[in-house]
Formats: structure tokens, C-alpha cells, sequence
């Protein structure tokens, strides 16, 4: 075999996988497909490769999805730009098959290439492939076609412009649900290509049509046609175009509608402009906020925080705020868990008056409410309130609630309060935190959940570094060290995790005067779990004496023995952790 040929075996190989029975192997083909298009050239490509990948549509889907997806970057390896309208045969026949993915993929990738076109190949090539998919006998081949629209309006001449508005008018107006569905998905991007004059005498009486459909499925998918046509227009045409839509689709039979009109509210109040918001808007949000359905609410709810802010305090505080006392005792807790998640918002929207006022006595109220990630949602978004009111009046109203819930029974209720600890100390200060919150800390070391024995572990490390080593020693590294002897040894295990999370917070002296001799009673701890994270204490534990010449010598006197007992222990586990923690010191 001379070196030309065995160069080409391996894409004879590929060439001959395209053909195989077996499909894993004719995937792996399709996904080297510029493998072999390097190898063929450019005109072998052309002439060979395409029209045979052309003929191979009758293959499984996830083939075809493959190749739909290798075509969209196959112009360079057929000769360029000049020749990309060969591509186009193979993908509007994988534009019009059965699989939705595999159509989608092809307008992916016939976007892609439609840009590389130009004026002369797309009259002769784009505009009849449009036309054949928009005309076409099977409804899949009409749905590809909505997505062709958007990318090449710019790029035609004005005749082939107008031809196009008026396809895609057609194709809004088709009998086969799907297709208007693919038509008012697409219509927001077409309509920003279309320039304004067109905008209002063509598309916007497209929309009105899709956005009165039978079909509350077609309906739902204009709430984002109505934000991209907004967006550009100004807002007296938008009032103008649009009120009776709006308040049409608000009160809309369907829930699916008002939920997606709940679910993009801040997005549409942007793009009508202020004064629209404010004169026609509210009522309709308040009308979202009290609707009957818990998901619309829901939506609703994520959007208060966004909406207060396109609109004045009075109104907030007489419109809008109602409306949340009401949610707050909403019986669906998916809506309560929303608006705890977002009411921290509006603190710095109302101010600090308003706030303490109406927005406190709603955070208590949500703080005990019987749903878990209510509470969860409210506690993790304390720090916007608490950058408004100040800590004092944050903790006089809040910690009350706060230690309730340190000991609430949902675990990750108490693990999302003590991660919310070190904030609050920093913003308490060391005496009031010793004399609310200093126990609380302690007790979570006894958890009988392990998540939080760790957490709280971690969280005395974050202590350490708020309030210095010497609150440390006094406060928490005795009451650690005592647990140390516990008979329980989940308790001497805490002690083991806590030295080892709050080693890189303290100086090297608090190590040898309080922490070594713990660590060295429990290297003969019966149990053997307290022995090998003995060793990975050790091992945490040297880097920190070592950055002191004092302490140097300790870690050759009583570490390195510890470290060799451990290592000839009668449990592998220990023997392994023992080990690898005398490497560094060896």
C-alpha cells in the first residue's frame, strides 16, 4: 500500500460508515464529517459528499440531528461563501421531517448560513426554499419556515421584502395549530427587522390576529411578540396599539396567558414606557396579584420588586402594597415562597420609614410561616433590608424570629441561618452577639444532623476572623476543647472538625497552649472514625505551626509521634490519612 493510500484508509473507513447498517457508526461518521470534506476538497465535497448526505434523510433521528447541526458550519470546508447555497438542498429537506428537534437544528443551521449569502444567491436559492417550506403539503415544513423569516428580510430587495411580509402573514393565519404557534414564536424577531412603517401596517395586525386565536397555547406565545414590538415603537404608539390587547390578555379565560403576562410584566412595563405603566399598568398588575390561580400569582409575585420600581412610592403604598399583606397569607405556599423571595426588594425602593412601617411586620409574618423555603427564601435576602433600616432595628424586630428559627426542625432551615451568622455578627457587634447568639452556636456543634455540625464548624472559623483570635480563646475554644471528652463521640468528633476548620484563623501559640493537647489525647481514642480525623486535623494543623520558628519544633516533637502511632494503627482507614499527613514532614 503506498503512503497516499494508507493516508486515505482511515477516511475510506469514515466514508464507508456513512453507508453502515449500524448506527452508532454512522453517527460517528456524520460527527467527522469535515474530516472527510478536508480529505475529498472543496469540489469533491460539492459534488459528492452533499448530494449523498442529500439522499440519506431516511435515517434515525438522532443522525439527522447530528448532520443538521454539522451543516450549519460546513461552508468553508465546501469552498467558501460563493458555494454555500449547495448546503441549503440538504437542510430544508431535514427542515421539513417529522422530528421537531432535527427541524429546529436545521433552522439553526439555515440561519447560520443565510447570513454568508448574497444578494444573487439568495433571490436564487433563500427566497424559493422559503417559498417551497411555506408553501409546503405537511404542516412540519410550514413550522421550519416561520424561523427563516427574520434572518434574511434585511439582506433581499424590497420586492422580495413585500413577498415575505405577505408569506408570513399566511402563515399566522394557517389552519394547523402548530404552525401558528411556530408563527407567533417567531413573529417578535421578525417584527424588528421589518422597520416601523411596516411594523405598524403589517405585523401589528398579525399579532392582534395570533393574540385573539382560538388557541390559548398560540395566545400565551404573543406576550413576548407584544414586548419585542414595544420595545420598538414609542410609547403613545404603544398605548395606542396595544391597551385593549393588554387588559384582553390579563383577563384572559385562559391562566396559561395571564401567567405569561404575570411571568414578563417588568419586561413589557419597560418597553410600553413609564407613563403607560403608571396611567393603565397597575391596575393590571393588582389584577395579576389577586388572580384566582396560584401559579399566575406566583409569577406575579416574582415581578413586585421590578414593577415598584417604573412606579411612584404613593402608589406602591397604595396599590401594590395591599395586594403583598394579602399574599402574605396566600394559601399556596409556592406563593409565599416567591414573595419572600423578592419582598427584600422593595426595602430599598420604600426607604427606611415606609419599611419599618409596612415592610417588618409582613418579614415576621413570613419568618413564621409553616413552609420551610418560605423562611428559607426570607432569611437569605435579609442583608437588602438590613442595608436600609440598620442592624439595630433589623435585630430588635428579626432576632426574635431568628433564634426561633435556629432551632426550627427543617435542617436546612437552621443550615441557612447559620450561614447568615457571620453577617449578623459583623453588623451586631461581639457584645451583643456573646449575649443573644454566642450559645446558639455552640449548640448547633451537638446537631443531631450532621450538615450542621459541619456548617457550624465553619461557622466558628468565620467568627474567629470577625472578632480576632482573643474573643476565640476566651469564648469558643474552651467550650470546643471541653466537648473533646464528651463520652458521646459524635461530640469529640465536632471537636476534631471544629480545630481543624478553625486552624487557619488562629496564631500558632493558641494552637500549642490550647489545641495540642486535645488533639494528642484523641490519638488514642478507642473509636476508630476520631482516629484518621485525628490524622487530617494533624495535617491541617502543621502548615500553621510552621509559619512560626516558636512553634517549628512541636511538630517534630508531638505531631510527628502522633503521625507514626497512627500510622502502625490496626484500622486501614487511619493507617491511609496517617500517611499521607506525615509525607509533607518527612
Amino acid at each position: 500500500m503506498n503512503p497516499e493510500s494508507e493516508e486515505l484508509y482511515p477516511i475510506a473507513i469514515l466514508i464507508d460508515e456513512l453507508r453502515h447498517d449500524d448506527v452508532s457508526l454512522r453517527l460517528n461518521a456524520i460527527k467527522r464529517l469535515n474530516t472527510i470534506a478536508l480529505a475529498l476538497g472543496p469540489q469533491r465535497t460539492r459534488e459528492e459528499l452533499i448530494p449523498f448526505l442529500d439522499e440519506s434523510i431516511d435515517d434515525e433521528d438522532e443522525v439527522l440531528l447530528t448532520l443538521a447541526g454539522e451543516l450549519g458550519d460546513f461552508t468553508e470546508y465546501i469552498g467558501g461563501a460563493q458555494f454555500a447555497h449547495i448546503l441549503l438542498q440538504p437542510l430544508e429537506n431535514l427542515a421539513a421531517v417529522e422530528e421537531t428537534m432535527v427541524r429546529d437544528k436545521a433552522v439553526e443551521s439555515l440561519n447560520k448560513i443565510c447570513p454568508q449569502l448574497n444578494q444573487a444567491q439568495l433571490e436564487q436559492y433563500y427566497i424559493p426554499l422559503l417559498k417551497r417550506l411555506t408553501l409546503g403539503d405537511w404542516f412540519t415544513s410550514r413550522t421550519s419556515a416561520t424561523g427563516l423569516y427574520a434572518c434574511g428580510y434585511s439582506l433581499v430587495s424590497p420586492a422580495s421584502q413585500e413577498d415575505m411580509r405577505k408569506s408570513f402573514g399566511q402563515l399566522c393565519a394557517d389552519d394547523t395549530p402548530m404552525v401558528r404557534r411556530a408563527a407567533a414564536t417567531h413573529l417578535g424577531a421578525f417584527a424588528k427587522k421589518v422597520g416601523k412603517e411596516h411594523l405598524i401596517s403589517d405585523i401589528i395586525p398579525l399579532f392582534n390576529k395570533l393574540a385573539q386565536d382560538e388557541q390559548d397555547s398560540v395566545r400565551l406565545l404573543t406576550v413576548t411578540d407584544l414586548v419585542a414590538i414595544a420595545e420598538e415603537l414609542s410609547p403613545e404608539e404603544s398605548k395606542a396599539y396595544f391597551l385593549q390587547t393588554l387588559k384582553s390578555m390579563v383577563a384572559d379565560k385562559s391562566w396559561r396567558v395571564r401567567y405569561m403576562i404575570a411571568d414578563n410584566f417588568v419586561k413589557l412595563s419597560k418597553a410600553v414606557g413609564e407613563e403607560f405603566t403608571r396611567e393603565d399598568l397597575v391596575v393590571a398588575f393588582v389584577r395579576l396579584l389577586k388572580d384566582n390561580e396560584a401559579e399566575v400569582r406566583t409569577a406575579a409575585s416574582g415581578q413586585v420588586p421590578g414593577f415598584s420600581e417604573l412606579i411612584d412610592k404613593d402608589t406602591i403604598l397604595n396599590y401594590i402594597l395591599p395586594c403583598v399583606r394579602d399574599l402574605v397569607t396566600d394559601t399556596s405556599q409556592h406563593v409565599r415562597a416567591a414573595l419572600a423571595m423578592q419582598i427584600s426588594g422593595l426595602a430599598p425602593i420604600l426607604g427606611k420609614e415606609a419599611t419599618t412601617e409596612h415592610l417588618l411586620p409582613l418579614f415576621l409574618q413570613l419568618l413564621k410561616d409553616e413552609f420551610p423555603d418560605v423562611r428559607l427564601n426570607i432569611i437569605s435576602k435579609l442583608e437588602t433590608v438590613n442595608k436600609v433600616i440598620g442592624i439595630e432595628l433589623l435585630s430588635q424586630s428579626l432576632l426574635p424570629a431568628i433564634v426561633e428559627l435556629a432551632e426550627d426542625k427543617q435542617w436546612r432551615v437552621r443550615l441557612a441561618i447559620i450561614d447568615y451568622i457571620p453577617l449578623l455578627a459583623t453588623q451586631l457587634g461581639v457584645e451583643f452577639f456573646d449575649e443573644k447568639l454566642g450559645a446558639l452556636c455552640m449548640s448547633w456543634l451537638g446537631d443531631s444532623v450532621f450538615s450542621i455540625r459541619e456548617a457550624a464548624t465553619v461557622n466558628l472559623r468565620k467568627l474567629t476572623e470577625v472578632f480576632g483570635v482573643d474573643w476565640a480563646k476566651q469564648t469558643i475554644i474552651p467550650k470546643v476543647l471541653a466537648m473533646g471528652t464528651h463520652p458521646n463521640y459524635l461530640y469529640r468528633m465536632t471537636t476534631i472538625f471544629a480545630i481543624t476548620a478553625m486552624a487557619p484563623a488562629v496564631t500558632p501559640e493558641v494552637i500549642r497552649d490550647y489545641i495540642l493537647p486535645t488533639v494528642t489525647n484523641l490519638v488514642s481514642d478507642p473509636i476508630p472514625n476520631i482516629r484518621f480525623n485525628v490524622a487530617k486535623s494533624i495535617e491541617a494543623l502543621i502548615p500553621v505551626l510552621m509559619q512560626n520558628p516558636d512553634t517549628v519544633p512541636l511538630v517534630d516533637q508531638q505531631l510527628k509521634p502522633a503521625l507514626i502511632k497512627l500510622s502502625e494503627d490496626s484500622d486501614n482507614d487511619v493507617r491511609f490519612f496517617s500517611q499521607k499527613a506525615l509525607l509533607p514532614v518527612q
